[in-house]
C-alpha cells in the first residue's frame, strides 16, 4: 500500500491518532503568557502550537484610517518559518493574508468596538507549529487574548472544524485528514448568544452530510468553550493567590 492509499480510519472506526470520529485532539490553553502585551494567550491543540497577543486600544496611525464610530481591529496571522515540515518564507503569503481577514471577521461581532471610536486594536497570531486546523485554533486563542486584555466583549468566540474523511464525518481534522479528506467545514460561534460568526466549506458534501458535519463542529466548539472558560478562571485564581 502506498502512502497515498493509506487509510485514515481503520476497520474499528478509529483514526490514525486513535481518536473516535467525534473526539477533539488534546487541548492545552494558557492565558496571560506575555508580560509585554496588553493581552495574550497560548494554545496547543494536538500538534498545533499557537500564540496570540493584543495591543490596544490605542490611537490609530495614520490618523486618516481611524473610524469615527468604532475601533478598528487589525489582525495579523503568521506562520513561523519553522512551523511546517518544509521551511516557509517569513514573508506573508496570500493564504496568511486571507486567513488574517477571516479571523478578523469571525472576531469582530463579539467585540464592543463602538466603545473605542478612532482607535485601533492590534491582534498578532503566531503559529509556532502547524498540524491542521490552525485557522480555528487561532480564533479560539485570539478571543482569549482579547478577553485577557480587558476588551469589552459580548461573548468569547470559539472555533472548530469538522469534515469528511474516508467517507466518515469526523471532528477536528489533523493535517493529513485535511489534505486527504473529502471535505472540511470550519465553524466559529459565540455560544452564549447562539450566533455563528464563521462558516466555510471546502470540498463536497450532501445536504445530510453537511448538517451532520455542522453538528459535529458545534459539539466541538461547545467543548472548547468550556476549555476557554477554565483557562480564564485559572489565570484569575493564580492572580488572587499571588495577592494574598
Amino acid at each position: 500500500m502506498t502512502k497515498s492509499d493509506e487509510k485514515l480510519i481503520d476497520k474499528n472506526g478509529l483514526r490514525i491518532d486513535g481518536r473516535k470520529p467525534d473526539e477533539l485532539r488534546s487541548i492545552k490553553i494558557k492565558v496571560g503568557v506575555l508580560s509585554n502585551a496588553d493581552g495574550s494567550a497560548y494554545i496547543e491543540q494536538g500538534k498545533n502550537k499557537i500564540l496570540a497577543a493584543i495591543y490596544g486600544p490605542h490611537e490609530t496611525h495614520p490618523k486618516h484610517l481611524a473610524l469615527p464610530d468604532r475601533s478598528r481591529l487589525k489582525c495579523r496571522y503568521h506562520m513561523a518559518p519553522f512551523s511546517v515540515d518544509e521551511r516557509k518564507s517569513p514573508a506573508p503569503s496570500r493564504r496568511e493574508i486571507e486567513i488574517s481577514k477571516v479571523i478578523r471577521h469571525a472576531l469582530e461581532p463579539s467585540i464592543f468596538l463602538e466603545y473605542y471610536p478612532r482607535t485601533s486594536i492590534d491582534l498578532y497570531i503566531e503559529v509556532l507549529q502547524a498540524h491542521g486546523g490552525t485557522r480555528c485554533a487561532s480564533i479560539t486563542v485570539a478571543s482569549l487574548a482579547l478577553a485577557d486584555g480587558g476588551i469589552p466583549m459580548r461573548d468569547l468566540t470559539v472555533a472548530c472544524a469538522a469534515g469528511k474523511v474516508d467517507g466518515h464525518i469526523v471532528l477536528d481534522l489533523t493535517d493529513n485528514e485535511d489534505k486527504k479528506g473529502q471535505a472540511d467545514v470550519p465553524l466559529a460561534i459565540m455560544p452564549n448568544l447562539n450566533a455563528i460568526t464563521l462558516l466555510q466549506m471546502d470540498g463536497q458534501l450532501t445536504i445530510s452530510e453537511f448538517e451532520e458535519t455542522v453538528e459535529f463542529a458545534l459539539k466541538g466548539c461547545k467543548q472548547l468553550y468550556e476549555k476557554q472558560r477554565e483557562a480564564l478562571k485559572a489565570k484569575y485564581v493564580t492572580v488572587e493567590g499571588e495577592e494574598e
